[in-house]
């Protein structure tokens, strides 16, 4: 963005070039001393040389107040270090107050700037306000507190922004003059009195997170939802990066930028939840530290505007660039939508807006804004380092840019102020009075003029980022040239007629931003799971059950998060996919083994078996003879019946066949979903045809028979025989024994025809009472008509 760049002299007081030049001549003492004594003196010993400003680290801590009034006094905290080898002396820390910059280029001039210059710096204030350090020795620090009153820094009236030094000048053995050793500089925004039109001021709060849900829940009529880890837990507890973001964002005059999902998912962990333990779950433990959070930030958005991101922020330039390419990508975008709005008057009780779309670090092209605006949104997020202006001024944020969409451009320097390691006090403490410098150099572009601008930060701020976001905000508090407005009015705001409107093209997208996009691959793995799933709903009959935690899941799966973890992006994709395979696979044909078939016709039962916790209906069995020929299916090559199975039961159906020749016939069995497309793997098996006629039977039949009568017969002349042998051998071991004739056997006088009764004899076999054996009759399935 181009600015006007007036010399610095110009902006001047009367009373500081006067000071200027009497700093000058003060200085060139030495110097003539120099030049009339010989070479005692060198130009290297002049007061306040620029040389050695390395040796001593200066660091700024706190500088209170950040934007202070003209009844302040200013006080400023920080350590120096002596990083030479060399003992410092007569040293003092000094404040330099430096000509007013003249804009925002040079306020960014200002902050690169190294090393000392006694013009831009300043001379020091009054030595009364010095810190004296007599001696710092080689590596030692030594904290210092400078407290000066406003009215002795000489300031305009008219305001600005003033650049801020804070120096350490001592001697060391090699110089024995006054050196300026080390210098950090800050920025100073003087603003005494209210300007006539104050900036319209929005600054953006995201609420976003990464993703911790998995897809998978429990069998439970709850359906108790699976976290992947604990790690959640430390960004809301105390402390942590979320409770810090809610806790200061309730005092400040922010609009709220949520992710639905982190609230979805906050919200499964006030409930019973497990977590991942390698190949099995346990259960969670932290619901009161997710109930807290959830209470404080209810309480902490009711009186602010909420806007509310697409369910799980998806990556908008992902789906412009590489999801166009795959059928079915684009249409997650309006779900997305529509639950996000849902899910955050649910769990917040207020009602959001849904008509903002972000693209990561508002760079935008034509194609970004095509999809961004597909699912019903009418304003893009966009940022001024992507939609560039070539004006002296920064312009208001909201201009149309055809189609009925505002683009909503955030101010690229305010918005990347946080971006850095606000760890140390000294880093965050620059940040701030950088940006309520450049946040004043706004105002004073045109301060007849009020303009409405956006501050959008990084996606996921650190709680020291977010603590340095709000110490600034917190400065502004005085609404002496700026004013907040929340994101739906900065939206409405009137565009100015000079801004540019001209969306980028394709080929002005970063190249670095572009490098982490996700790739093609990865639409197509969600265009199957996403078919995968349709699939499977409809056989449900309670599809509700699947089609909630898939259907978020797959969001997910299209996550800005992902950016920067591609292996991560893969291995979460993966696992739903696997995971959703093995719910369909609950619901499968039982392999069967081969049948024999004897007869003309039979029925030939495939059995269906579902493991879910649910029924499943709108199924259809078919079943296939390869060899209609030999084996028809009521007189066709393919019959099927419909199929409805209990939760956790089978059910066997039973398809009538009819046999037309002997020999192998193979069977293919599948289930179909209720609009033909097969479900499940298609299971084969074989059907032995073995016909035998009536007419076979019956001679079988005459064969048998005869063959049991002549059995029968032989059986009787045997035991008869036998029976007479015993008799005629114990008669003549009687007349043996006692001399006289054996009796008559017995039944001798009986009548023709009568049989006396005859002894069991040794010979005669024992019945056969085993139990029938339980095993399986052998290999195969045996089908009788």
């Amino acid at each position: 963005m181009a600015e006007a760049a007036d010399f610095q002299e110009m902006h001047l007081s009367p009373a500081r070039r006067w000071l200027r030049r009497t700093a000058s001549v003060i200085a060139g003492v030495p110097l003539m001393a120099g030049l009339l004594y010989g070479p005692t003196a060198t130009p290297a010993a002049a007061a306040e040389d620029a040389i050695g400003t390395r040796t001593v680290d200066v660091s700024l801590d706190a500088m209170t107040p950040a934007a202070p009034g003209e009844k302040d006094t200013l006080t400023v905290s920080g350590t120096v270090i002596n990083r030479s080898k060399r003992t410092i002396t007569d040293a003092h820390v000094d404040l330099r107050v430096g000509p007013k910059l003249a804009g925002r280029t040079a306020i960014d001039q200002a902050s690169e700037r190294t090393g000392f210059d006694p013009v831009l710096d300043g001379p020091k204030i009054d030595d009364t306000f010095a810190v004296d350090i007599p001696r710092l020795a080689s590596g030692i620090s030594h904290d210092f507190t400078v407290s000066v009153p406003l009215d002795k820094l000489d300031l305009g009236e008219d305001g600005g922004v003033y650049p801020l030094g804070v120096s350490l000048s001592g001697r060391t053995p090699d110089f024995a003059y006054d050196q300026v050793l080390g210098i950090e500089r800050t920025f100073l925004p003087w603003q005494p009195e209210a300007t006539k039109k104050k900036t319209q001021l929005t600054y953006l709060w995201p609420l976003i997170s990464s993703t911790h849900l998995t897809s998978e829940t429990g069998s439970d009529e709850q359906q108790t939802p699976v976290f992947e880890d604990e790690s959640l837990v430390k960004e809301l507890s105390p402390g942590g990066r979320l409770e810090q973001m809610v806790t200061l964002g309730s005092t400040l005059p922010v609009t709220w930028v949520i992710d639905p999902d982190l609230l979805a998912t906050v919200d499964a962990m006030a409930e019973k939840y497990e977590v991942k333990q390698g190949d099995t779950t346990v259960p969670g433990t932290n619901r009161d530290v997710a109930k807290r959070w959830l209470r404080s930030l209810e309480a902490a958005v009711q009186d602010d505007k909420v806007v509310a991101l697409p369910f799980a922020d998806p990556d908008l330039a992902s789906l412009a660039h590489r999801g166009k390419a795959v059928s079915g990508s684009l249409s997650h975008l309006q779900p997305a939508t529509e639950v996000a709005a849902t899910t955050v008057e649910t769990i917040l009780h207020v009602k959001p807006s849904v008509d903002f779309a972000w693209p990561v670090d508002g760079a935008i092209d034509s194609s970004i804004v095509d999809v961004a605006t597909s699912a019903g949104a009418h304003n893009v997020i966009a940022r001024s380092d992507s939609l560039r202006d070539n004006l002296d001024y920064t312009p208001t944020a909201a201009r149309p840019v055809g189609g009925g969409t505002t683009a909503v451009v955030a101010d690229s320097r305010l918005s990347r102020a946080f971006e850095g390691d606000m760890t140390g006090a000294g880093a965050s403490t620059l940040a701030v009075q950088k940006f309520l410098a450049q946040s004043l150099a706004v105002t004073l572009q045109d301060p007849e003029k009020q303009r409405s601008i956006v501050v959008a930060p990084q996606r996921v701020p650190t709680a020291t980022q977010a603590q340095s976001m709000a110490r600034a905000l917190q400065a502004l508090e005085a609404k002496r040239w700026s004013q907040p407005l929340d994101l739906p009015r900065a939206a409405e705001a009137k565009p100015d007629a000079d801004a540019n409107t001209a969306v980028p093209r394709g080929s002005a997208y970063p190249a670095k931003l572009r490098k982490q996009e996700l790739p093609v691959e990865a639409f197509e793995d969600i265009r199957g799971t996403q078919r995968t799933l349709d699939m499977f709903e409809g056989i449900l009959t309670q599809a509700d059950r699947v089609k909630t935690p898939f259907g978020r899941a797959v969001d997910r799966e299209l996550s800005t998060s992902w950016r920067g973890n591609p292996v991560g992006a893969a291995q979460y994709r993966q696992g739903v996919r696997t995971y959703l395979k093995d719910l369909t696979e609950e619901v499968q044909l039982i392999q069967k083994s081969d049948v024999t078939l004897s007869g003309r016709s039979a029925m030939i039962p495939v059995t269906v078996q579902n493991q879910l916790v649910q029924d499943v209906d709108d199924l259809v069995l078919r079943l296939q003879s390869q060899s209609p020929t030999r084996l028809g299916l009521d007189g066709r090559a393919v019959t099927e019946q419909p199929v409805r199975v209990g939760g956790g039961h089978s059910q066997t159906v039973k398809f009538p066949a009819a046999a037309k020749a002997n020999g192998q016939v193979q069977m293919t069995a599948q289930l179909f979903t209720k609009d033909g497309k097969p479900y499940g793997e298609a299971m084969t098996f074989t059907v032995k045809v073995s016909e035998i006629t009536p007419q076979v039977m019956l001679v079988i039949a005459g064969g048998v028979l005869l063959l049991v009568l002549a059995g029968i017969r032989m059986y009787t002349q045997r035991k008869r025989a036998a029976v007479e042998a015993a008799a005629a051998e114990a008669d003549t071991e009687t007349e043996k024994a006692t001399g006289e004739p054996a009796a008559e056997p017995a039944g001798a006088d009986a009548e023709p025809g009568v049989p006396g009764p005859e002894p069991e004899q040794p010979s005669d076999p024992q019945p056969d009472t085993r139990p029938e054996s339980g095993d399986p009759s052998g290999a195969g399935e045996k089908v009788d008509r």
